[in-house]
């Protein structure tokens, strides 16, 4: 592991064993340690206090950020559906980063750090998914930084939807803020491919809808045009259709063909509609997309060995922050996201949880997962 940063994980079924074992498998930590990335499962969210309160006894860091999931992952390690703790600590100068939650505010964007940094450049955060327009909290929180780029998750529980930044909290939006002399790097994997017609996607301009009801594509009725883009044979079965295909929209201005996935929620066949889970007007452009586990493999290489070629320099330690439908539930078995990243990043220390929805820049994505290295 690096000088400034160290993770670790752990399984038990009393949170303070867990705990416990993640402290000792910090080992020493590094000098000036002073914030904490925790993420947990759902096993051990109505002792989310108690956890925090033991970490900072034993650590000695008293800044701590992370939320609660249904899985969590690490270095070689997944926890999905069973008691599970994942930590990521490190040494950053007190001036270059502030938690922030409904409790404190993130600093001000023409707020500056002794150094003449930035004071609110980027940002690591945690939302509940139970909050309102949540989407339109994340836009918001981008135009507080001078970046405009924020990473992170929303949380997923069967019980209480906690968020560490500070204390244990609920509701909204929290985190931590740093300035811009933390230099990250971040990057998106998705767990879909669009259709294609030779090496382009195949896009289609929405022309008639009513709520989430796409009526009509091109002029066409929506249903045929979905039948037609994913083949005869898996039309057949419009239940399994919806299972294995997403209704994509592609991001604005984006170079790396990125977009948004939302799930298909229903058909109409009397009526050839489609209805998918996403606000729409007419003029949008969407495509449809495969999702299935050899395209999210192909996808999560193409974006590490991006990273690896983009950097001059090794990275001191990440977050990575997952679909909850990802991880053993789209690959087949744990741990193979885990084991990409180490392959691509060898002994670089991180953590992170499973999401119900994840941040990247100022959107809120979902079947993706995100990438966060401190450089």
């Amino acid at each position: 592991m690096t000088a400034a940063f160290r993770c670790a994980h752990a399984g038990a079924r009393d949170w303070r064993e867990a705990a416990g074992r993640c402290v000792a498998a910090l080992g020493t930590l590094p000098v000036a340690a002073n914030l904490g990335f925790l993420y947990f499962t759902d096993h051990y969210a109505p002792n989310a206090a108690g956890i925090l309160d033991l970490l900072r006894e034993r650590t000695g860091i008293a800044h701590w950020v992370g939320s609660v999931g249904m899985g969590v992952i690490a270095v070689g390690a997944e926890y999905m559906d069973e008691p599970g703790m994942a930590i990521l600590v490190g040494a950053f100068p007190e001036q270059d980063f502030r938690l922030f939650s409904g409790k404190s505010r993130p600093p001000a964007r023409a707020e500056k750090t002794a150094s003449g940094a930035v004071a609110a450049d980027f940002a690591v955060v945690h939302g509940d998914p139970n909050t309102a327009d949540m989407s339109s909290l994340i836009e918001d929180m981008s135009h507080k930084l001078d970046s405009g780029f924020l990473t992170g998750g929303l949380t997923s529980s069967r019980c209480a939807s906690v968020q560490i930044a500070g204390d244990v909290l609920e509701g909204g939006l929290s985190g931590v803020v740093f300035s811009s002399d933390v230099k990250v790097r971040t990057a998106l994997t998705q767990g879909c491919s669009p259709i294609r017609a030779g090496a382009f996607p195949l896009r289609h301009r929405l022309t008639g809808c009513e709520g989430h009801v796409i009526e009509t594509l091109d002029g066409r009725p929506a249903l045929e045009v979905f039948m037609e883009d994913i083949g005869v044979d898996a039309g057949r079965d419009l239940r399994r259709a919806a299972m294995t295909h997403l209704a994509g929209f592609p991001v604005e201005g984006s170079d790396t063909e990125d977009f948004l996935a939302r799930n298909i929620v229903g058909f109409d066949a009397k009526r050839k509609l489609v209805a998918v889970g996403a606000d729409l007007e007419t003029g949008m452009e969407i495509m449809f997309c495969r999702r299935d586990r050899d395209a999210a493999l192909e996808d999560l290489d193409r974006m590490l060995d991006r990273l690896v070629r983009s950097l001059d320099k090794p990275p001191r330690g990440a977050l990575y922050i997952s679909c909850v439908a990802r991880g053993a539930n789209m690959f087949g078995e744990k741990g193979v996201e885990a084991e990409a990243i180490g392959r691509y990043f060898p002994s670089l220390p991180f953590a992170g949880f499973y999401a119900n929805g994840e941040i990247s820049h100022d959107r809120l994505y979902g079947y993706t997962g995100v990438l966060t290295l401190f450089i």
